[in-house]
């Protein structure tokens, strides 16, 4: 999935900054759609007595991190990158787990995206500090609202969790 070459482009970051940022996107991306993925796949299959209310909240997560990926694959593209966002290349580079394919309870799914949503949120923390540190001030702010969202998220899912 490594895509090195990058187009030509008026954006004032360095080539090599860009060489450096288009990788780490590339990455987020892939484990962005994976989380989507994931989240669809539990909206698609809770059932319990919370179903309707999870059935709605992980729709409503699904169409935010559909977003996301929109926003991660157009600032690659802006930098002079490749979005390498298919299912394949997502599937062969994603760092999230497996989803369980046993999950069938509302629970049982909060419990699985809790712990995707905790992880993806974690590493777009390090990622704001990796593009900060290559001075891409833009993509520390993208990868700000992504884990801001995430978090929000997270609360949510773990809001389920309680009590």
């Amino acid at each position: 999935m490594n895509n090195n070459r990058l187009s030509s482009t008026r954006n004032d970051l360095s080539a090599e900054t860009r060489a450096q940022i288009v990788p780490l996107l590339n990455q987020h991306l892939a484990d962005t759609i994976d989380l989507y993925s994931h989240t669809k796949q539990a909206h698609w299959n809770v059932n319990g007595p919370h179903f309707f209310a999870l059935h709605e909240l992980f729709d409503k997560l699904a169409a935010q991190l559909e977003e996301y990926v929109d926003t991660i694959a157009e600032r690659t593209t802006a930098l002079g990158g490749t979005a390498l966002g298919t299912a394949r290349q997502c599937a062969a580079t994603s760092r999230l787990p497996e989803y369980p394919s046993d999950a069938t309870t509302g629970m049982q799914h909060v419990e699985a995206l809790a712990m995707r949503y905790a992880a993806l949120g974690a590493t777009c923390r390090l990622a704001i500090d990796t593009s900060s540190q290559f001075g891409d001030a833009d993509t520390a702010d993208l990868f700000t609202e992504i884990s801001r969202g995430l978090d929000k998220f997270l609360w949510f899912l773990e809001s389920h969790l309680q009590g």
